[in-house]
């Protein structure tokens, strides 16, 4: 039996990247794309708790099967999962997301917030991004990075309990130099919110602000990728601070 893929995404069930990374996947199983009906950007983990979930069919064929949810990427994993999955996944997709998701964008994306949520349930994951905002982006460039990542992974396991954040930089094929196993780099969005005014007097606030990565050191994601490199961060949900732990054993009461 083909091992089962599950394909989520942040862009929306039509964006491009995820159709390109199915067409991969289909190259290692059998393959089910459960996405967001609309762009879910910026949504990290958040799941939908107040209002009932919904899902359309887009197409289903031998070996791939699309549908549409009206949730958000991590509510596509548990409903792919629990209803639309005939098997337990192999192997959890999601992506190829249009720009980065390297460095501090990880806390915030949508993308890798469906990978923490198949990390969570036990699931290997990964989350492909292409450093590209261009809806015509031309994602063939991602194609052996991606497959590569794949076989990889399909051969050797990763650890229980971690993912794998993948980032491609924006270059032809012939130009990746090829690929890094990185850390994250340290960085911040500054100057986060633009205040304007409506027609009628009314001030608002639109969310833009600036990259700011200073030094960010040649073991990480955001140097590999500025020197030619796709990157490759391993990422897990635990968020303790292991090294902090006994620097502040002595709050205990």
């Amino acid at each position: 039996m083909k091992p089962l893929i599950l394909i989520t995404n942040d862009d929306g069930v039509q964006s491009r990247g995820l159709q390109h990374l199915a067409s991969l996947a289909k190259e290692f199983g059998e393959v089910v794309v459960m996405a967001p009906d609309r762009n879910a950007s910026g949504v990290s983990v958040s799941i939908t708790c107040t209002r009932p979930l919904r899902v359309k069919t887009v197409s289903e064929e031998e070996g791939l099967a699309i549908y549409a949810c009206d949730g958000t990427p991590a509510d596509c994993i548990k409903m792919g999962v629990e209803y639309f999955c005939s098997r337990k996944p192999t192997l959890v997709l999601s992506g190829i997301n249009y720009g980065s998701n390297a460095s501090i964008n990880v806390v915030y994306s949508g993308t890798i917030g469906a990978v923490l949520e198949a990390c969570l349930d036990g699931y290997q994951a990964i989350g492909f991004s292409l450093l590209n905002h261009n809806p015509q982006a031309d994602f063939n460039a991602c194609t052996q990075v991606i497959r590569h990542i794949l076989q990889q992974v399909m051969q050797n396991p990763l650890p229980t309990g971690t993912a794998l954040n993948v980032n491609i930089p924006r270059l032809p094929t012939d130009q990746i130099k090829g690929i890094r196993i990185c850390r994250q780099a340290p960085a911040a969005w500054v100057d986060s919110l633009e205040k304007r005014t409506d027609p009628i007097g009314r001030p608002y606030w639109w969310m833009t602000g600036k990259f700011v990565c200073n030094n960010p050191g040649e073991d990480t994601d955001e140097y590999a990728l500025a020197h030619g490199y796709a990157s490759v961060v391993p990422i897990r949900p635990d968020y303790t601070d292991y090294a902090a732990l006994n620097q502040i054993k002595h709050f205990e009461s």
